[in-house]
């Protein structure tokens, strides 16, 4: 364990100077350590505690293409901008069949975001255009900022982000700290939300891409509220017996292109809630 005092940028993204405790976990690695994962990466702050843990700071602080993990971002820009109203929006399909079912149909942003369709969100981009994009990504300091094709830039490997970044950028999401009204977070949170138990609520979003045909990227960034009854005092403004603990994360690992000796994209998922429980996140 190392404690540290980052100033202006470190781990996390932190945009301050404050002491900030750093574990390695070295037991999570066993969680990678399989056929097929190559470079695995997991980085997680407990915000209540002031912590930071990470597995390969090397692989924390490389940037990668973000692949679906954009739709973040994409979503925020549609909504501040007006160019979504709402997660209602609807787009229609365009008829093309695609290799997921349920990308062949019509979609709101909501049901493209749980879906991870890439068309829709491909013409949501052009419908942002570059210049309005370029100015959130300057604006939110988005990994390296770089936007090649506007609607490919997220996945042809022009813009780049660390896991290290993608945990600062959702750190200040959760608070509300991004450059975009309350309004517009808070529906991006609600559309991470996949699991809403009576311990923890689950809030995510994966991505996966492809680097020069021959390696894949799997990302699953986002984050848990640890719920934890509390004992409020006699007369306490507070209505709730519930207090929500947040912890930002992070996992990133690669395979070969084209690997189909697991059933990746569930996978991941496992791997990551094996690494959160470790880490008494969930």
């Amino acid at each position: 364990m190392y404690r540290l005092l980052f100033c202006v940028l470190a781990v996390i993204g932190l945009a301050s100077c404050r002491e900030t405790r750093i574990h390695e976990e070295a037991d999570w690695q066993k969680n990678y350590e399989l056929p097929g994962i190559r470079n695995a990466a997991f980085i997680l702050r407990d915000h209540s505690h002031e912590a930071v843990h990470f597995m390969n700071k090397e692989e924390c602080l490389r940037r990668t293409l973000p692949a679906s993990t954009f739709k973040i971002f994409n979503s925020l820009v549609a909504l501040e901008t007006g160019i979504a109203p709402d997660d209602n929006l609807l787009i229609k399909w365009d008829g093309v069949q695609r290799e997921l079912p349920g990308w062949n149909q019509d979609l709101t942003l909501r049901e493209a975001f749980r879906q991870s369709a890439v068309w829709y969100y491909q013409e949501i981009a052009r419908r942002i255009g570059k210049p309005v994009m370029q100015h959130y990504l300057d604006t939110a300091n988005y990994g390296n900022k770089t936007i090649s094709k506007i609607d490919t830039f997220w996945l042809d490997g022009s813009l780049q982000i660390s896991p290290d970044e993608q945990v600062g950028l959702l750190k200040r999401l959760y608070f509300a700290e991004l450059p975009f009204a309350e309004r517009t977070q808070r529906i991006v949170k609600s559309m991470m939300l996949w699991e809403d138990s009576s311990t923890y609520k689950l809030y995510y979003k994966t991505g996966w891409g492809c680097v020069n045909k021959t390696t894949d990227v799997l990302w699953v960034a986002g984050f848990t509220e640890r719920l934890e009854k509390v004992k409020e005092m006699k007369g306490s403004m507070n209505n709730s017996d519930l207090r929500a603990y947040p912890y930002f994360f992070a996992q990133r690992f690669e395979i070969a292109h084209g690997d189909s000796t697991r059933d990746w994209a569930p996978f991941r998922i496992e791997l990551l809630k094996k690494t959160l429980r470790q880490a008494g996140a969930i």
